[in-house]
């Protein structure tokens, strides 16, 4: 399963993205993490649906000091131009 997650809330300047990170490989999943100028964070996640689903679930809470708002997120289809699958899971720059 691929998702496409936008995260909002105080989910800058928390350690956010880190704890995707290491929560994401700890579950198996690969894909890419990423602050918007507007504030969100963005990710991209390949994995199995049960692991796709808890990274959704756990990411409601995120790390010590994050307060989640909401957070919208869709599959994404394989054959979807935005997907580009990495190796392990990347932080990448802001956007």
């Amino acid at each position: 399963m691929a998702l496409h997650l936008t995260i909002r809330g105080r989910v800058q300047g928390v350690g956010y993205r880190q704890w995707f990170r290491r929560r994401a490989l700890e579950l198996g999943a690969s894909g890419w993490v990423r602050n918007r100028e507007d504030g969100s964070v963005e990710a991209l996640v390949w994995a199995g649906d049960e692991a796709a689903e808890q990274l959704l679930r756990d990411a409601m809470n995120g790390p010590l000091g994050a307060e989640v708002d909401a957070i919208d997120h869709k599959a994404v289809s394989f054959a979807d131009p935005a997907r580009e699958q990495v190796d392990g899971f990347e932080i990448r720059p802001t956007l």
